[in-house]
């Protein structure tokens, strides 16, 4: 079992957990150890995932494939309840068939008679009719929901279903210490957990890769990216790195297996630039100087609600603001009460799976 698995449960209530698990994406990775560390340890967990293998070894539950909805159904045959594990799966921008899975789950478990619970849920985005739709019904089978964010509790309560708003679980996440840190970032180095993006071309890209290289020559500062996606984030960061490393610049790739050990490993950091909503979060958790660049409504919402220093992508005015807010970012530090707010206001994550599960 790897460093975020969870303990030998005691036998009690088997419960089917759905989400983008086995991704090799830290921020679902670490979704699914925050909804691991809130159920009762005597629950049996199964996890739906892309990569089976990972998610039994990191976590040390039961997993069924996701890409194979027969397996999934028979493994909800045998569950107690169902549980959408965070994240924003009733959304239609990937694919309207990944939004019909969910709907067609939704309503296999209320046809066995199993609880469904969405919790931590982000709702959209919906960009069709027919998704619209889609999503409208599958609230319907739900009993119990808890919301990420207001957007998400808003567009629900204007189709007649009002549930608690909470934060991103991850927020909740409980701290590990990681004994072994040899793999991780230089002392003073500049962490890059960038994506793609259509919200920046090519000129974009190297305005960024110039304030890199600005801070870094000045500081005389390697440079450690982190791709959070593995598959989506490695060759943007490939392609910076050769760029970086042609200007004489120290590169190194930094994979950390789990989300304690992306945390644990920016210690000695002096300034982390993310991209990803959980890459954001657990910079920020970890208290290290950050920076967010928004490339979603989420992100912004997260840079705001904890006075992260932050540019948003989409804004007219572009990485204009960039020299400035990156000054602010290599000041700023995690403010514990907010840190707190946040943390309370999760509590209803938690009051969900106790009222339902086992």
């Amino acid at each position: 079992m790897g460093d975020g698995g969870r303990s030998s449960p005691r036998p009690g209530a088997m419960v089917l957990l759905c989400g983008y698990y086995g991704e090799h994406n830290l921020g679902d990775d670490a979704l699914l150890a925050t909804l691991l560390a809130l159920l009762p340890p005597s629950c049996r967990v199964v996890a739906t995932a892309r990569d089976q293998h990972q998610v039994r070894e990191q976590f040390g539950v039961a997993t069924c494939p996701r890409s194979e909805p027969v397996r999934v159904l028979l493994a909800l045959v045998r569950a107690q309840a169902l549980v959408l594990g965070g994240g924003s799966l009733l959304q239609d921008s990937t694919s309207r068939r990944s939004l019909l899975y969910y709907v067609v789950l939704l309503l296999a478990a209320r046809l066995l008679g199993r609880p469904v619970l969405l919790w931590g849920q982000g709702l959209g985005p919906l960009n069709s009719r027919t998704g619209r739709l889609l999503a409208r019904l599958s609230l319907r089978f739900a009993q119990g929901i808890t919301w990420r964010d207001d957007q998400s509790a808003a567009m629900a309560a204007a189709w007649g279903i009002h549930a608690p708003v909470g934060r991103d679980p991850v927020w909740s996440l409980p701290r590990r210490n990681v004994a072994d840190r040899a793999d991780g970032p230089a002392a003073g180095a500049i962490c890059l957990c960038w994506r793609p993006t259509p919200l920046l071309n090519a000129d974009g890209w190297r305005q960024l890769e110039n304030q890199v290289i600005e801070d870094a020559r000045r500081r005389q500062a390697p440079v450690c990216l982190a791709p959070f996606h593995a598959r989506q984030d490695t060759p943007l960061l490939k392609a910076c790195a050769a760029r970086l490393r042609a200007a004489g610049l120290v590169c190194r790739f930094w994979r950390p297996r789990t989300p304690w050990r992306f945390m644990d490993g920016l210690a000695p950091v002096g300034l982390v630039v993310a991209m990803r909503l959980h890459a954001v979060i657990l910079a920020a958790m970890a208290d290290r100087p950050l920076l967010a660049l928004s490339y979603d409504p989420k992100v912004d919402a997260a840079a705001t609600a904890m006075a992260i220093p932050s540019i948003n992508l989409a804004d007219a005015d572009g990485l204009a603001p960039l020299p400035d807010a990156w000054e602010r970012a290599r000041r700023w530090r995690l403010s514990p009460a907010r840190l707190a707010q946040h943390r309370q206001r999760n509590r209803c994550h938690q009051k969900l799976l106790a009222r339902f599960v086992e």
